[in-house]
């Protein structure tokens, strides 16, 4: 069980967790994952950790798109966003790269979600380990971290 797991768990929401095997020669971390679940690509949501200012967000947006980095920093009255070292997600997320949870961080940080997030019943995040995804509704997710929907692609 992750600390993901565990937050949902502690919230009292409804999720599923979905598991496969994680083929490590795969390109996209996130398309793999719509591909071994049979879902729609859409609906898979990819977490990344961006400085803004010195200052680490999360943004968790579709597999399947861009993140703007330019709409992060205006999203939180910033000037620059750039992505976060790998070593500095690893320290604040306590994830590796591949299986960052927007749940269960080690130091929890501002969320965005993209707005396409809404669109859907439910959605899937990585569950903090490659192999690993929950399925929850957008809303819960934005209500479990206090996380604002924006545009970010």
């Amino acid at each position: 069980m992750t600390p993901a797991i565990k937050v949902a768990e502690k919230h009292k929401i409804t999720f599923e967790v979905h598991q496969y095997k994680h083929d490590k020669k795969h390109a996209s971390y996130g398309l793999e994952a719509a591909e071994k679940m049979n879902v729609d690509a859409q609906q898979v949501f990819k977490t990344l950790v961006v400085d803004v200012d010195k200052q680490l967000v999360v943004a968790v947006l579709p597999v399947t798109q861009q993140l703007n980095l330019k709409a992060v920093a205006t999203a939180l009255k910033g000037k620059k966003g750039q992505m976060a070292d790998k070593n500095d997600v690893l320290r604040s997320s306590g994830y590796v790269l591949g299986g960052v949870s927007p749940l269960g961080q080690k130091k929890q940080l501002t969320t965005l979600i993209d707005v396409t997030a809404t669109e859907h019943q439910t959605i899937y995040v990585s569950a903090g380990k490659r192999g690993l995804e929950i399925q929850l509704a957008a809303k819960d997710l934005a209500s479990i971290l206090s996380a604002n929907f924006v545009s970010l692609t």
